[in-house]
């Protein structure tokens, strides 16, 4: 299984349209900033399977939670914008709770700064930002036989 993960595309659909053509993921995780992005890619692509949250700049009425656990694979994934947990100060929290909580991965935006690394069995990854600036970026996650690999791309 092959997730897109993307996040702080700030109304920029056509980077995230892009990954979706070129990646061609069974789901992809909108990690907000802006929730109706999203929306309008389910418009371009209407079968396209989405897991969304809420970001700082998102509506609190929009219907979004402000994080959300998937168990995909058999591995549990621990989706979040990450302003509720003050990454842009750093990651520790974030990652002490999921560790807390039996996470297998952890996905966040808001900093705009891509990162993806193996912390003991604990996969952290923020795509950065599919909006184009200063570059787009996102994520990928490939579930398959009980293991996870995660990675960086960059659109060209």
């Amino acid at each position: 299984m092959k997730l897109l993960v993307c996040s702080d595309s700030h109304g920029n659909l056509d980077y995230m349209r892009r990954a979706v053509e070129l990646e061609r993921p069974d789901r992809v995780l909108h990690l907000g900033d802006v929730t109706r992005d999203g929306q309008r890619l389910l418009e371009a692509f209407p079968g396209l399977a989405l897991e969304q949250v809420r970001g700082n700049c998102d509506g609190w009425g929009d219907g979004f939670p402000e994080e959300k656990e998937l168990f995909l694979g058999g591995k549990r994934i621990w989706m979040l914008h990450g302003h509720t947990y003050r990454v842009k100060l750093g990651i520790g929290l974030l990652t002490e709770e999921a560790r807390s909580r039996g996470e297998d991965v952890v996905v966040f935006g808001h900093t705009h700064q891509p990162l993806c690394f193996l912390d003991g069995s604990l996969w952290v990854m923020n795509p950065g930002t599919i909006r184009g600036f200063p570059k787009a970026t996102y994520g990928l996650i490939e579930l398959e036989a009980g293991k996870i690999n995660c990675r960086m791309a960059e659109m060209k």
